[in-house]
């Protein structure tokens, strides 16, 4: 059985995962795991005839709150300068090993879900363009 840690985790990746279809992402892969990396969730922007726009990774944080600023500013903390660039390695190799074009743009973003424990309520921040390098 998971730890509490990994269900709450878990959790907030569902939420970011519907809340990224809800904006009319398609999700491409979850949890896509190499030595030395790791990003949540792989996801395209699509045309309207289904030509790929764009690749974006994104990073999801949970954390207990909120959602206050505050909450929000702890959660992006996690995200720093080595959790970039093992996010850009990682990135950079998905982007090699499925032999996606070049000029097919990509970008990393960070989801911040904060999840009231007592309401339940649950609260994203979307950082768009949160890593570049």
């Amino acid at each position: 059985m998971p730890s509490r840690k990994r269900q709450f985790g878990d959790a907030g990746e569902e939420a970011g995962v519907k809340f990224l279809k809800q904006k009319g992402y398609e999700i491409l892969e979850r949890n896509f795991l190499l030595r030395g990396g790791e990003l949540d969730i792989i996801a395209a922007k699509k045309s309207f005839l289904g030509k790929l726009r764009e690749i974006i990774f994104v990073e999801v944080k949970s954390i207990e709150g909120a959602g206050s600023a505050l909450d929000f500013s702890l959660a992006a903390r996690n995200v720093h300068f080595s959790k970039q660039q093992r996010l850009i390695r990682t990135a950079k190799t998905f982007l090699s090993q499925n032999k996606i074009p070049p000029e097919i743009p990509w970008r990393i973003d960070v989801l911040l879900v904060a999840r009231d424990s007592r309401s339940g309520y649950i609260k994203i921040e979307h950082l768009e363009n949160a890593v570049w390098g």
